[in-house]
């Protein structure tokens, strides 16, 4: 399954393929970083009472992206982030 968008004439129009793609859950996030590389590690947390001495998370993707990358990446989600809040009001 494949999507194009629609872009006017004098764009680069861009096939995004997912038919590799895979989708993981995550609600623990951590980045870290080196001069030439951003690394971005997704898991999950199970400590259902939030109370617990120690807090063991299960890592199950890490994605490394160069910085030119990691910057289009913090100024979409910014912006989705942005739109979400507008819609459905401030993320606490």
């Amino acid at each position: 399954m494949s999507n194009q968008d629609k872009t006017p004439s004098n764009q680069t129009n861009i096939n995004w393929n997912d038919d590799q793609m895979r989708s993981t859950y995550s609600n623990v996030a951590n980045v870290g970083s080196t001069i030439e590389e951003f690394m971005l590690l997704f898991g999950t947390s199970q400590n259902w009472n939030g109370s617990a001495e120690q807090i063991d998370v299960e890592l199950s993707d890490r994605i490394i992206m160069n910085p030119r990358a990691a910057k289009r990446l913090f100024l979409l989600l910014g912006k989705v982030l942005k739109e979400h809040e507008e819609k459905h009001g401030e993320i606490k």
